[in-house]
């Protein structure tokens, strides 16, 4: 079976494994004041260069965002995201069981619009009673969307610069932020995002590491007392070397960005093939994420080959599906998946 599904089916890059199958037998100190941690941290900042970050290694994507908007919100205040956010339709209530309403606006091909942002602030703060509902006080962003599409610099820029205007700080989700970056047509940097949001996180687990996120916190006094709010939340692992081991890798000779550009490549070949063979796609994405409309008797063919993410229905015969490449994705698979369609 052929794995398209989501970007991490696999387990490690091999280089992570063999790193931490050479220190297995070492003793660390714990709960990620290891080298390794020390040592990952620093390649971060040098990496986002900010030097003055904070740098905190947590499991999930989940578990971070939550993590993240809990530690910064006032128990009255709710995190602006578009309504096709990740914290709004794929974490299970996850903000709103920390106590944070998630506050919704529509997106633009996936994206929050800063005109649509400012709007909304302005509105809902110079309403009548305002301050009887829930108070939007920090913004949520993905780089990438849940539909594959990138921000570009100057609409990251235009953001932030929303956000600041209303002293609200910015929350970049980067649970694929390596695909991002190194996807086709785009202008941003890590440090580009490093300047522009106040706090963002780096996806390992669905770029080539077992498990982990790295948040950093550029805006440092957002992040008073968060080891404490992790540890409160269930958010140390105790282990914390195995997350600092992983991110110490994939930041050594680009190692990160390497795998990234591989993902996209593969997600490119299937996507140029595609639209050759006049296949209709949901959502234009430059990233690793495409998403194709299929008949649905064709589907049940492919899947017999071919696991993919069901997206939504289009129509009664017709199935908008995800096909996500990765770090592991093989050419020799993209090949199968083309001849098969």
């Amino acid at each position: 079976m052929i794995r398209l599904a989501c970007d991490y089916q696999e387990g490690c890059h091999p280089k992570i494994l063999q790193r931490l199958v050479q220190t297995n037998l070492e003793s660390t100190p714990g709960y990620g004041t290891d080298q390794y941690c020390q040592s990952a941290k620093q390649k971060i900042k040098k990496a986002c260069e900010a030097p003055d970050a904070e740098v905190f290694l947590l499991i999930g994507g989940t578990q971070t965002n939550s993590t993240v908007i809990r530690s910064i919100l006032r128990p009255c205040e709710g995190v602006i995201a578009v309504s096709s956010g990740h914290i709004n339709g794929h974490e299970g209530g996850a903000i709103e069981m920390g106590g944070h309403k998630v506050l919704t606006i529509e997106p633009h091909d996936g994206k929050m619009l800063a005109a649509d942002l400012d709007r909304y602030i302005v509105d809902t703060l110079t309403a009548p009673s305002w301050d009887h509902g829930v108070i939007p006080a920090m913004v949520y962003i993905s780089q990438a969307t849940e539909t594959g599409s990138v921000y570009t610099l100057a609409e990251m820029q235009a953001i932030s610069d929303v956000c600041h205007r209303h002293n609200m700080p910015l929350f970049v989700d980067g649970a694929r932020l390596g695909y991002a970056l190194t996807s086709e047509g785009s202008d941003m940097t890590l440090a580009d995002l490093a300047r522009l949001a106040d706090v963002f996180y780096i996806g390992g687990t669905k770029v080539g590491a077992l498990l982990g996120e790295a948040v950093v916190f550029t805006n440092t006094k957002l992040c008073k007392n968060f080891f404490t709010i992790m540890k409160q939340g269930g958010a140390v692992l105790a282990k914390g070397r195995l997350l600092g081991l992983q991110f110490d890798t994939l930041f050594t000779d680009d190692l990160y960005f390497e795998i990234s550009r591989h993902a996209i490549a593969m997600a490119m070949k299937l996507k140029a093939a595609l639209k050759e063979k006049g296949y209709r796609f949901y959502a234009e994405s430059p990233s690793n994420q495409q998403f194709v409309i299929l008949e649905n008797t064709q589907l049940a063919e492919l899947e017999k080959e071919v696991q993919v993410s069901h997206w939504c229905k289009v129509d009664e015969h017709h199935t908008a599906v995800r096909f996500c490449t990765s770090w592991a994705t093989t050419e020799e698979n993209i090949d199968r998946v083309i001849s098969l369609l």
